[in-house]
């Protein structure tokens, strides 16, 4: 009887083994972390991408934002620059930038430029990009997040911040030394696609 018990037994463990060793399949999803995302820059022509917004950089990413970076993902369009509407004609009328973020990385799209950066405080991972101002000249800025403040350093300007940051209703403030202030209001995800107004 016992050695019956036994015979049957064997049987039965194998297939608890190898139900066990068998492959999953529940499809399990891919991280994607900011790293493994190449680094975008701006076409190097007149005007950079345009009116419309490129295609999102960090659409795939799967990599929650790091502790004490603000979230301003989406597409931001200017309500008022030293607290006045821009006026037509206006460098900054009808301006809007798109900003994707993913893990400590940042990538902001603005009058034709793309800043690629992570926040991290090093020249290794700086924006090594192009002037706004021309679409030549070659910039280079360090990217840090402090204190809720997405900061942007150009390594040839010492004291220049261009500073990124939102208020207690939600709208974006951007300071730099030779714009001074505006205010942006968010009218779209950072995946959506925009073209700005002429």
């Amino acid at each position: 009887m016992i050695f019956k018990s036994a015979v049957l037994a064997i049987p039965v463990l194998a297939m608890a083994l190898t139900a066990s060793a068998a492959p999953s399949t529940k499809t399990e999803a891919k991280r994607v972390m900011a790293k493994d995302i190449p680094v975008a820059h701006t076409p190097l022509v007149p005007g950079g991408y345009g009116r419309t917004f490129p295609p999102p950089v960090l659409a795939t990413c799967t990599e929650p934002l790091v502790s004490g970076a603000p979230d301003l993902r989406g597409i931001w369009r200017i309500v008022s620059h030293n607290d006045q509407a821009p006026a037509a004609g206006e460098h900054l009328h009808n301006y809007a930038e798109r900003i994707e973020q993913c893990g400590d990385r940042i990538v902001d799209m603005g009058g034709g430029t793309i800043a690629d950066a992570r926040a991290d405080g090093t020249v290794e991972n700086a924006v090594r990009d192009v002037s706004v101002r021309d679409y030549q000249t070659p910039i280079l800025a360090v990217a840090t997040f402090e204190k809720g403040v997405f900061i942007l350093r150009p390594v040839d300007k010492p004291g220049f911040e261009a500073r990124r940051w939102l208020d207690a209703d939600g709208r974006m403030h951007w300071t730099r030394p030779d714009y001074g202030r505006a205010v942006l209001e968010r009218i779209g995800g950072p995946n959506d696609s925009y073209t700005r107004p002429q």
